[in-house]
């Protein structure tokens, strides 16, 4: 058995890689950041990135029902085999990249301006990956290097959950924990901890996401 366990994790390794992965991406110079991408696993992993080859991305997990949502738009896209660009005069908006791939296959579709509904909640999920993920970068370098910044941080959290932009909650929760927890930080912004924990806490026991409801209709 001993020697079979290896054997075991690497025949795990290989078919997480060669498994569907999601992939977004948006380019627009004079914007902050001017590129991001989103890489989605079928089990709800992401890595968040400002450059395509950057070593170090932010990594999170979306919530089970979070997972379904943006996979089924993907499936209603019939996984970007047909165009999305509405070939409309409008403002540009940045480049978007929408792919499906998994093992050597793969289907993309990109555009400035899209009519499609699915393709539109589709690109608002990716949206808020994104949003999601900087915010979270934020709060941990406060909480890392800027004491009296946590409160600011945790603040824009907030405001974020508030509008329905937040998505991977879990996330939060560890930063957010250490600083409920620590006497060093700001009491409002402990306090303000502990209504987040709160608030994805009932929302997770009620079946609630963000912008869930939404995106299913």
């Amino acid at each position: 058995m001993m020697r079979m366990l290896p054997l075991a994790v690497l025949a795990l390794v290989a078919a997480a890689a060669d498994g569907p992965r999601l992939f977004y991406s948006k380019t627009f110079p004079g914007s902050k950041p001017p590129y991001m991408e989103i890489r989605l696993d079928r089990d709800g992993r992401a890595e968040y990135r400002e450059a395509p080859e950057e070593e170090f991305p932010t990594v999170f997990r979306l919530r089970p029902q979070e997972t379904r949502v943006v996979w089924e738009l993907s499936e209603k896209l019939d996984h970007f085999r047909k165009p999305l660009e509405s070939g409309l005069k409008v403002a540009r908006m940045g480049d978007k990249l929408l792919r499906w791939e998994q093992g050597g296959e793969r289907h993309e579709a990109k555009f400035n301006h899209t009519l499609d509904p699915d393709a539109q909640l589709l690109h608002d999920w990716f949206e808020r990956m994104c949003e999601s993920a900087i915010l979270q970068a934020d709060l941990e370098r406060a909480v890392k290097y800027d004491r009296l910044g946590v409160n600011q941080a945790i603040l824009r959290i907030e405001a974020a959950w508030d509008r329905k932009r937040l998505v991977g909650v879990d996330q939060y929760v560890p930063l957010l924990k250490r600083v409920a927890a620590n006497s060093a930080y700001l009491n409002m912004a402990r306090e303000r901890a502990e209504k987040l924990l709160a608030l994805f806490q009932q929302a997770e026991a009620a079946g609630q996401e963000p912008g869930a409801a939404e995106a299913k209709q």
